[in-house]
């Protein structure tokens, strides 16, 4: 069965021809080497003209299609195409991978360039939106991404001299780009009057900002800044397709097939055309060009390298050469010479030395050439061609010798016969016609059995058979040279082949993958001596198989190369070389074959390293001769953790639920009860799937996992310590090197790995992002920086990190199988190897990717299936251990030996100073020296060895060992039976935990007056525990059956189990020796109950919905209880033993009458009345409220109640432990809830005395026992239970100001509509009509009048200034908070309005402005700590998340020198509404507006996003750091308050607790501020300020304010706190208050603004000053001592403001707005005037000409005019009654008009006194009126409209 496995010889590729001139442009470059680097097909080539050598970089999947150089010209990076394409960074030199950047663009990278010192890398994808990205290369890192453009991009390239600044060009665009931060801004360049917008194909950057660039017509177009200043016409006479900077100047190529060298000024220097040159022709198309010295390189359109010297340049040197565009199908070899012929669509029939590696001959012909044979002598090359003719040449000079036309389509095949005489020629048409060679190629005969057409032809040895294949993959057979067909199988038997070229027959059935198209191979070629096949097929893989291949899905061994189809493939006539041909790759490989005795040899030299590899594992034959994986394996290979809930679905389903049940719960709920539990001991351990996972700590404890649980153990105290920070199943733990933190993967959508501390067992960092479903195994680096991390989702996923930054530094598929370990090589942190189901691969980082290179196991050997694995002493050795017992020892990736070590599987490694110990299946523990040379020790896990102290008892001997580790002088060793134990060096073994084994558990019961309680499981147990200080199993017995319910009778006594066979027995609860059985039923019996009392009856409930009641002392059945229409769940007594409540699986509560069985209908009402012996109902009225929100997901699967009939616990299918206020009435009560089970959780019991809770997990296997914590006793621990399911239905409080914050929705200004509908065409777009100079000599024109021209006489046009931004009225109060603060010890302070930040001098009241933002402002904060001085950060609205100019942004800038250092652009989607700093500055917090108010964390000088998160479903106002912390914030909103830590990239958070204070309820929270000790103070909407320790609510400080607390503000240096809010003014109150460090005494101010109610926004402190913003748009200083008020800044304070007006002689303008005031200002002092109440909304505003008026239109229809003096009314009047849009005095002051939006003006003669009659008015305007002005003698009016 040879054919099993793949050929022991060997493929390497050693040549090939062809450069990638085609749809790629400036891929052509020379290295330090002097080297030449260049792709073709998928292949990176190295070629050394010196040596005529090439090297092969062969680490992408499909076509490369961009280069890039890095500056110091050895590394080069290339981007492919592809659904998921890829960059790698690889060194030109060794040809090995240094990175690989992946996981962001789609469909291909289409330029690549590197920066100035080559550490940052760009490119652009194919994708719609044309992706520019930026990359860390050597870290694999994305920094920066933006859309690039919406048409192709061509060139990309740094600007070397401007740091952070790039510039891209493509279809009729150039964009300047600057990077800052994440953000990558561009601006278009503008073509101006300067040359035509078209498209541009290249560019480079020179000095002084200026970028050269070549065009699509042949100029170059020359930039200084964005700004086109010159072109350089007719450069080239067509498209520039490449220009090439080096130190002499810079070098462009064209399509005109010229090359021109420029000076660095561009002057040119030279011409080269090549089109004129003794290799040229017509057509001639530079594509790529590089200068170097006195070289130039040239690469050419048509596949073509040339290289010229710059002093010979008419001789160029024509290095490289391959057929040009078209597809490439044709491909003979010389029969008796080194030579191969190929002929292509380009028409071109080439001939090539494949010992010269050069082309020697070509020739031109009519049509395209698809296929070729050249005679057995030689002589005769025959072509085939695509219009059905074909021709015949001499080879020794490509002279034609006949051309012959019979066909219509095209020839795909023609074979010359072995004897020469024949030359068969196959067509598309179906049929081979048969030409005599000697005859001048007469037709002979044709053969026409075929029905599509011919893809293959062979013939027989003797000439006298041909078999053909065609396109339906039928094989026919024909005598010639007649063509007859042979029908008869048994003629065709014996006959021998010449060559075997056919992709259908017996010989070549394994070449066929099980499940594929007929068409996908399109070549064969069969070495007979040899025995080995090659293939090529559609995928772009060249195959080697072994022949003959009879069998489907045989092994082959496969190279990659090629992109797309190889279309031919032929061994060369001494089987020296296999040649390929790629289709639309149009390139010829040759491999140079190595046969198996050379193979060792070759593998040393250069194991080929790829990223997809050459020994295949895609081959998917039946394995006969690998031998069956045990049974242990076997299983664990079955184990899928997927999940129908995940849990981090349940925030959406509940929000999905709610929706439902918005109309159900009006009523008002149960509070949660005030017990608490809290996780006391865990019996099991999780052995049965993981291995591995179980260590000592530093200080000598013991750390494992069970269910959800990470569990420390102290041995001497028999205590437990938990981390409960995971949400479901662990499935790996590793230790960190110091033995101090531990890693631990869950099950999971997307799944977590938490590093925790086992001292403070706080997480210190949490990973995820990057796996599916779960994560099987995790290893720490040796220097404990990194972890490697493997997942469970169909490929393996294998991710490197950095834990503590939380980032991922690499990532990788790993196999198709189950992987079992990962582990880190000690000795180089960028190696590590994977094992797994016939898997072993060792791997190292290559940036932000890992290459593997499978374990190589030799010629005999076979992929063995790993189970573990461990490095030795140098990082080159590695063993592992196998599913057949043996150690595999490996040296680099060669396997060198295997040690027989346990009898079945090793499970388990650990590498000892001096040696390795392992343990396996066979249940013995084994000692080996440091080379696995001999066997020092053996330990067996035996009862007997079993010491005094062990805290259980050993099930069976030999059980299966999952993990082992060493320390404190004993082996710890793991069970597959879920015990832990302790071996001592000399022998005896104490057992120290044990659960349950596989199986689920079910059955649990506590004992009435012992704090025992008995489990019994699936694993065919019956157990009994201790639950008071021992915590061990005190019995065990195994059973019959497994079983699934059990219960003590009530003197304790005896003990009743049912079993999954339909029978029980009752046991003696001492002993557990049998007193009784009883076998009645056939289905599993679900729950056991004896009565109260004496025990007189037992009920016993089985799954096939009877209850059998059996009198326990005569041991008879008296009564059988019917009715029900299910299986039954759970059934209680009543306390005199009269009455049972059964539940059903239908959700049926029914009643029935002991001891016969009657049934009973009871109203719900009367239940709770009847006094119940026991509770674990989860049906009725008394417990409606512990079905969850989503019900429908879940089920309640337990119950149980305390004795004390108070508080009652559930149990879950999602693994929450939930307790409920008893009764729990209502729907969706209250409770508190806890995680640690993983699965369902089975059964809850209440221990006698209530001090304890017992729970048991169904897949877990493990008994959890919690202590009960009455109210009141709460130590400050932080509380892992969280409050319940639906927020709380009471409102949050009601404030206007709060519910409009709360309803903004900003307008976007890059999508903002106009505000009145557009007609027309905007002048700048109309016709031009011809100016003055051009309109002809005779002019019919009236002369122009005289007034205007009298006016540009003598003046010189002044250029337009710019305009400078001086002075800004005004302050974001209304919507925003804490936006006003000091800077520089309060001399100067910032705040924002509109889109600029303010920074304004107290003093002189002079301002400063940044400008940067190009939307409104929305959050401002200061960065507080010294090393960040004066550092701003704002944030601003913005549209989509989609990283382009318009997303929402944050500035950081500096506030001195308004330089900006860093932009993040975000995903928040509207806008970022809140930004805090941390403690050192360098972490800044930013919360969104999107409907999730995502949370981001960022370290803004790098502009990385360290984590993001959903805050809630609600608005947040406001998110702040802790003032002494990185890691510790907390946010406030609508009902709001939660306290997120940060660990790693992931943040958690904590909901406030209201539970301690008596009818606290949750509010809207507006501010926060912070104390010592953990204190945490937020205001709220009604007014109080809670005070919150940790997470729980301590004290509410009653109405700090009379309404809400807007602003809350910590000072720093001594901890008092201000408080800003909205009050009315009164004697003792204010706005402003200055509180104590813990907010118990405070001081008021008021602020004196004459308002009715003050509302403070934003409040600072500095010294001796508080500085307040209020909603009225003012910014006042309050001083400390005086209480004086300083109004600093006054602005409007609602808009839109519509009026304007200058004072016609001084310095002052009027605004006018809808906040229903006009107020004046002053320009000189930089101040407001005055202001005036109108009442209503102001819409225009206008002086008279003298300036002693003032005319104000409202928007009701009045006008006002006011006069300036005394700011009396001198008039009113409303004729109209929409608004006023535009009101003017005539220039003489006599008249008024006003033009409103009835699309009217009206006319007032002003000299009639102040009644104002109007005099007359102008209708029939078509729309309404905008602007009016009159002419300059008051008699004519113009006025503009929409």
């Amino acid at each position: 069965m040879a054919a099993r496995s793949a050929p022991s010889c060997h493929l390497r590729l050693e040549w090939v021809y062809g450069y990638r001139g085609h749809q790629c442009r400036n891929n052509l470059y020379y290295t330090a080497a002097k080297e030449i680097v260049y792709f073709v097909a998928g292949v990176g080539v190295v070629y050394s003209p010196r040596e005529h050598r090439q090297k092969f970089y062969r680490g992408h999947s499909d076509d490369i299609i961009s280069l890039a150089l890095h500056p110091e010209r050895v590394l080069v990076a290339t981007g492919q195409v592809g659904k998921e394409p890829y960059i790698c960074v690889w060194d030109s030199y060794t040809v090995q991978t240094i990175s690989v950047l992946k996981d962001v663009h789609t469909h291909g990278i289409a330029c690549l360039a590197f920066d100035l010192d080559g550490q940052r890398l760009v490119s652009v994808g194919l994708d719609s939106k044309n992706a520019v990205c930026v990359w860390d290369w050597k870290r694999g890192k994305m920094l920066s991404m933006a859309p690039g453009h919406t048409d192709r991009i061509f060139d990309i390239s740094w600007d070397v001299y401007q740091p952070n600044k790039l510039v891209s060009c493509g279809v009729k665009h150039i964009k300047f780009w600057s990077l800052c931060g994440n953000a990558l801004t561009p601006k278009r360049g503008v073509f101006g009057k300067t040359g035509d917008l078209q498209t541009i194909l290249c560019l480079a950057c020179a000095r002084d900002e200026l970028t050269y660039s070549g065009a699509l017509n042949g100029d170059i177009y020359v930039w200084k800044g964005i700004n086109l200043i010159r072109t350089i016409q007719g450069a080239h006479t067509a498209g520039i397709f490449s220009m090439n900077a080096c130190e002499e100047g810079f070098a462009t190529g064209g399509r005109d097939g010229c090359i021109r060298l420029w000076d660095l000024t561009f002057k040119p220097i030279t011409v080269i055309d090549l089109r004129e040159t003794d290799q040229g022709y017509k057509g001639l198309s530079v594509r790529s060009v590089c200068w170097r010295g006195d070289h130039i390189l040239v690469g050419t359109q048509d596949s073509e390298i040339f290289e010229i010297v710059v002093h010979e340049r008419n001789k160029p040197f024509l290095i490289m050469q391959g057929h040009c565009e078209g597809e490439l199908w044709a491909l003979a070899v010389h029969p008796t010479k080194p030579l191969a012929v190929t002929g292509s669509d380009d028409r071109s029939v080439r001939i090539w030395s494949l010992v010269d590696h050069a082309l020697i001959a070509r020739c031109n012909m009519e049509e395209p050439i698809r296929c070729a044979a050249v005679n057995v002598d030689g002589i005769h090359l025959a072509l085939g061609m695509k219009d059905g003719s074909f021709t015949v040449l001499r080879v020794r000079d490509m002279t034609e010798v006949v051309h012959i036309k019979d066909r219509k389509e095209a020839i795909h095949e023609l074979k010359y016969s072995p004897d020469g005489t024949y030359l068969a020629v196959g067509c598309n048409d179906s049929s081979v016609d048969i030409y005599g060679v000697s005859q001048r190629y007469k037709k002979f005969g044709e053969c026409v059995g075929s029905l599509s057409f011919i893809t293959h032809l062979d013939w027989s040895s003797d000439s006298r058979y041909l078999q053909t294949n065609d396109g339906n993959g039928k094989r026919l057979f024909y005598r010639m040279p007649g063509g007859k067909e042979v029908t008869n199988k048994e003629e065709i038997k014996g006959v021998h082949w010449a060559s075997w070229t056919c992709v259908s027959g017996l010989e070549v059935n394994g070449i066929w993958p099980k499940y594929s198209d007929i068409n996908d191979i399109n070549s064969v070629d069969g070495n007979y001596t040899g025995q080995v096949l090659v293939t090529a097929d559609d995928y772009g893989i060249v195959k080697l198989f072994r022949y003959p291949c009879l069998r489907k899905g045989a092994k082959f061994k496969k190279y990659i190369g090629h992109s797309a189809h190889v279309t031919n493939v032929r061994w060369s006539h001494d089987y020296q070389w296999v040649i390929s041909i790629g289709g639309a790759d149009h390139s010829v490989f040759q491999w140079k074959f190595i046969p198996e005795r050379k193979l060792k040899d070759a593998l040393h030299i250069a194991p080929q390293e790829n990223l997809a590899d050459s020994n295949s594992d895609e081959s998917d034959s039946d394995l006969s001769d690998v031998p069956e994986l045990d049974s242990e394996i076997e299983q664990e290979t079955q184990l899928t953790y997927r999940r129908q809930v995940y849990t981090e679905d349940l925030p959406q389903l509940k929000e999905q639920y709610k929706e439902k049940q918005k109309s159900g719960t009006s009523k008002r709920r149960e509070r949660a009860p005030g017990n608490s539990i809290r996780l006391h001991f865990v019996h099991g351990y999780r052995g049965y799937d993981c291995r591995s996972n179980l260590f000592y700590t530093q200080i000598g404890e013991i750390v494992y996992h069970v269910a959800a649980v990470g569990v420390i153990y102290n041995r001497q105290q028999n205590t437990q310590r938990f981390y409960l920070g995971h949400d479901d199943d662990i499935l790996c733990l590793a230790i960190h090197p110091v033995k101090d933190y531990v890693a631990t993967g869950q099950v999971g959508r997307d799944p977590s790995v938490h590093i925790w501390d086992t001292e403070t067992i706080k997480p210190l960092s949490i990973l995820k992002g990057y796996h599916q479903y779960g994560v099987c195994a995790v290893d720490f680096s040796a220097d404990g920086k990194r972890l490697a991390s493997v997942g469970i989702d169909d490929s393996h996923t294998i991710v490197l990190w950095d834990w503590k930054k939380g980032e991922k530094l690499s990532i990788a598929r790993g196999s198709k199988d189950k992987i079992f370990v990962v582990k880190m090589n000690p000795y180089v942190p960028d190696k590590l190897i994977t094992a797994g189901i016939k898997h072993m691969k060792f791997w190292r980082r290559a940036g932000g990717g890992l290459i593997g290179r499978k374990g190589y196991v030799g010629t005999p050997g076979k992929n063995d299936t790993m189970m573990c694995a461990v490095y030795g002493w140098t990082e080159e050795m590695a063993f592992s251990g196998t599913s057949t017992g043996d150690v595999c020892i490996w040296r680099d990736i060669f396997l060198v030996k295997t040690v027989k070590a346990h009898d079945g599987p090793v499970f388990s490694m650990h590498a000892l100073e001096k040696g390795f110990v392992t343990g396996g299946k066979d249940g013995v523990v084994a000692l080996w020296d440091d080379s696995f040379e001999r066997c020092l020790k053996t330990y067996a896990i035996k009862r007997a060895a079993l010491a005094p102290g062990s805290k259980g008892l050993l099930l069976e001997d030999n059980p299966s060992i999952r993990a082992i580790s060493l320390g404190h002088g004993h082996l710890l060793v793991g069970t597959k039976n879920g015990e832990i134990l302790e071996v001592d060096k000399s022998g005896p073994i104490t057992l120290l935990v044990q659960g349950h084994m596989e199986g689920e558990v079910w059955g649990l019961a506590t004992h009435p007056y012992l704090p025992i309680c008995a489990t019994v499981s699936d694993d065919k147990t019956l157990r009994i525990w201790d639950l008071s200080p021992s915590h061990c199993m005190l019995a065990v017995r195994k059973l019959k059956k497994g079983g699934r319910c059990c219960c003590f009778s009530p003197d304790g006594k005896a003990l009743a189990v049912g079993l999954n066979d339909g029978s029980f027995l009752m046991a003696n609860a001492d002993t557990l020796e049998d007193l009784v059985s009883f076998h009645h039923r056939k289905d599993i019996i679900s729950d056991i109950r004896f009565s109260p009392g004496s025990g007189k009856y037992l009920a016993v409930a089985s799954h096939d919905s009877f209850i059998d009641i059996y009198n326990v002392m005569s041991s008879k059945r008296v009564g059988t209880c019917k009715g029900a229409t299910s299986y039954i769940t759970h059934i209680d007594w009543d306390v005199r033993g009269k009455l049972l409540q059964v539940n059903t699986g239908a959700k049926e509560q029914l009643f029935f009458e002991a001891p016969r069985g009657k049934k009973q209908t009871i109203p719900s009402g009367e239940v709770e009345k009847i006094g119940w012996a026991s509770w674990t109902s989860v049906l009725g009225l008394c417990c409606e409220g512990i079905w969850p929100v989503i019900g429908e997901v879940t089920d309640v699967t337990a119950s149980c109640l305390t004795s004390d009939k108070t508080v009652l616990a559930t149990g879950d299918d999602l693994g929450f432990v939930k307790l409920f206020r008893y009764p729990a009435k209502g729907k969706f009560g209250k409770f508190k809830r806890y995680v640690a089970h993983s699965t369902h959780v089975t059964n809850v019991r209440w221990t006698f005395d209530d001090s304890m809770l017992v729970t048991l997990g169904g897949t877990d296997m493990s008994l959890m026992v919690w202590t009960n914590e009455m109210e009141g006793y709460r130590e400050k621990r932080p509380c892992d239970s969280e409050e319940s399911d639906i927020d709380s239905e009471e409102d949050g409080g009601y404030d206007s100001d709060v519910t409009r914050e709360n309803e903004i929705s900003y307008t976007i200004r890059a999508l903002s509509t106009n505000i009145r509908p557009v007609f027309g065409i905007k002048p700048h777009l109309q016709q031009k009509e011809p100016s003055v100079d051009e309109r002809p000599p005779v002019s019919r024109a009236p002369p122009q009048p005289v007034k205007l021209q009298t006016n540009n006489v003598g003046k010189k046009k002044r250029p337009i200034e710019d305009l400078v931004l001086e002075l800004v009225f005004g302050y974001r109060g209304r919507d925003c908070r804490n936006n006003v603060h000091y800077l520089n010890d309060g001399d100067d302070i910032i705040y924002h309005t509109a889109s600029v930040g303010i920074v304004h001098n107290i003093a002189t009241g002079t301002q400063s402005f940044y400008q940067e933002h190009n939307d409104d402002i929305l959050c401002l904060t200061v960065n507080q700590h010294p090393k960040f001085i004066n550092i701003v950060a704002t944030g601003q609205v913005g549209d989509s998340a989609d990283m382009s100019a318009t997303a929402p942004s944050i500035h950081i800038w500096d506030a001195v020198n308004k330089q900006t250092l860093s932009i993040l652009r975000c995903y928040h989607s509207k806008g970022v509404c809140s930004v805090s700093f941390s403690a050192t500055g360098k972490l800044l917090l930013s919360v969104g507006l999107d409907p999730e108010h995502t949370i981001t964390i960022w370290r803004w000088q790098e502009g990385a996003k360290i984590a993001s998160r959903a805050g809630h479903n609600q608005r947040i106002f406001v998110a702040e750091f802790r003032p002494d912390s990185d890691s510790q914030f907390v946010s406030v909103g609508v009902k709001h308050v939660k306290f997120w830590t940060l660990a790693g990239r992931a943040l958690l958070s904590k909901k406030g607790l209201l539970s301690t204070l008596q009818d606290a309820r949750m509010q809207t929270m507006l501010a926060v501020a912070f104390g010592a000790n953990n204190l945490t103070f937020t205001g709220t909407i009604s007014g109080d300020v809670c005070v919150w320790n940790d997470h729980i609510l301590c004290r509410i400080v009653a109405k700090a304010h009379n309404g809400p607390v807007f602003a809350m503000y910590t000072t720093l240096r001594d901890g008092l706190i201000v408080t800003g809010g909205k009050e009315r003014p009164s004697k003792e109150g204010g706005a402003v208050k200055l509180w104590d460090q813990e907010l118990r005494r405070c001081r008021a101010f008021r602020l004196e603004t004459g308002q009715v109610t003050d509302c403070v926004r934003s409040v600072c402190r500095g010294k001796g000053k508080i500085l307040v913003g209020t909603r009225n748009a003012e910014i006042i200083e309050v001083g400390e001592k005086n209480a004086a008020c300083n109004i600093l800044v006054n602005g409007h304070v609602d808009g839109p403001i519509w009026g304007l007006a200058t004072h016609p002689s001084r310095d002052f303008f009027l605004s006018a707005a809808e906040d229903g005031t006009v107020r004046l200002w002053d320009i000189a002092d930089k101040k407001m005037l005055n202001k005036v109440n109108l009442g209503h909304a102001a819409r225009t505003v206008c002086y008279s000409p003298e300036g002693d008026m003032v005319a104000i239109g409202m928007k009701n229809g009045e006008f006002i005019i006011l006069l300036v003096s005394s700011l009396k009314i001198w008039g009113k009047k409303r004729d109209r009654r929409c608004a006023i849009h535009d009101i003017r005095f005539s220039p003489d002051s006599r008249f008024l008009a006003v033009g409103s939006s009835e699309n009217s003006v009206d006319f007032y003669d002003l000299t009639l006194g102040p009644t104002l009659n109007r005099i007359s008015y102008c209708k029939d305007i078509p729309s309404f009126v905008i602007q009016m002005d009159f002419s300059a003698d008051s008699r004519h009016l113009q006025h503009s409209r929409r």
